[in-house]
């Protein structure tokens, strides 16, 4: 049976409180939904290169941004970890607001079969791994940790999230997320992606629990600044069996809430610069592109000379800024070509 060892420490005790204060702050401001569309499409674009990023993945953030924006169709496997990465994102965060969301052990192996797909073969993709495996150290590649055997998996993963479960209501969400992301780590349930499949479901794990991470916000971000830190934080060195007894995840815990604190302020200042950025603020012309389209369903250029008297190289100007904040998509070629808003 699950049971872990903690401390409610005067660190962890602050950190907790220093969250919810954060949270409430940003709550209780506006911003604009051209401001909030920006740093949703940066948080997914932060979350893909770090997650991947921590794993080895080699590409820099100017390329996943590249390849999130055009998805190439040939790809090498470090761009296909980026595009799955981030297609497992929207899955999730679509769930998420969906409230279609039960967090639970198909839950689990969809995100994982979604991290590898085409990465690793099908029978290890979306299945518990049937095999022993080691985990190397980031730094040296020598075997550090040996995990559960694979017989004992699913019986592990089963108490773990029975545990999450049991003590939703009276357990704080902040540690129950943080003791779901590091036992998941240390039973190391797949042959491949339990680092990336661990960080996703850590983020569904707390947007079902009140803090959407999804929309603005990339703890990952947090650990890829130190990785050598993260993995003495989170993993454990040796044998499972001799040293699951003496885990304690105190240490875990305030590192894992100093990083959403972290996160939550970079996040808040970004947001204050952004509120009074040129390069995110609607005119008057951007907002009637906008009403137009929520009115009509689409529009077209010949739609947008009835609504302004912008010449035709400022008006191309207009829609392509809107088209950079993600807010509205081109169709067609030529004097066909037409808007919508991006789904």
């Amino acid at each position: 049976m699950f049971k872990p060892r903690y401390t409610i420490s005067s660190r962890l005790l602050a950190n907790i409180k220093r969250i919810t204060e954060l949270v409430a702050d940003l709550n209780n401001r506006n911003f604009s939904g051209v401001i909030l569309a920006e740093f949703e499409r940066r948080a997914r674009e932060i979350s893909a290169f770090s997650s991947t990023s921590i794993e080895g993945n080699p590409l820099p953030l100017t390329d996943v941004k590249r390849i999130m924006k055009n998805a190439p169709a040939h790809i090498r496997d470090s761009e296909k970890e980026v595009l799955n990465y981030n297609r497992a994102l929207m899955e999730l965060d679509s769930r998420v607001k969906g409230e279609r969301m039960v967090f639970d052990l198909p839950l689990i192996l969809k995100i994982q079969k979604t991290v590898t797909q085409d990465l690793i073969e099908k029978h290890r993709s979306g299945h518990l791994r049937q095999e022993p495996v080691f985990v190397n150290d980031p730094r040296t590649r020598q075997a550090v940790y040996l995990p559960p055997e694979q017989n004992e998996v699913e019986r592990l993963m089963d108490e773990l999230l029975n545990y999450i479960k049991k003590n939703e209501a009276t357990v704080d969400p902040l540690i129950l997320a943080g003791l779901f992301h590091r036992q998941f780590v240390i039973i190391h349930p797949f042959v491949d992606g339990n680092g990336r499949t661990a960080r996703l479901a850590t983020k569904v794990l707390l947007a079902k629990m009140g803090l959407n991470t999804f929309n603005l916000f990339s703890f990952e971000n947090y650990y890829n600044d130190n990785v050598s830190k993260y993995f003495q934080r989170v993993g454990l060195v040796g044998n499972y069996y001799d040293a699951t007894s003496q885990t304690d995840f105190t240490s875990w815990l305030e590192y894992f809430t100093d990083g959403i604190i972290d996160e939550l302020l970079r996040v808040g200042k970004e947001l204050e610069k952004a509120d009074i950025s040129p390069t995110t603020e609607l005119k008057d012309y951007h907002k009637k592109i906008i009403k137009y389209l929520e009115n009509n369903g689409y529009i077209s250029d010949r739609d947008y000379v009835t609504l302004t008297k912008r010449a035709k190289p400022t008006r191309n100007l207009d829609f392509r800024k809107l088209i950079a904040l993600e807010l509205i998509e081109k169709f067609g070629k030529g004097k066909a070509t037409y808007y919508k808003l991006k789904k």
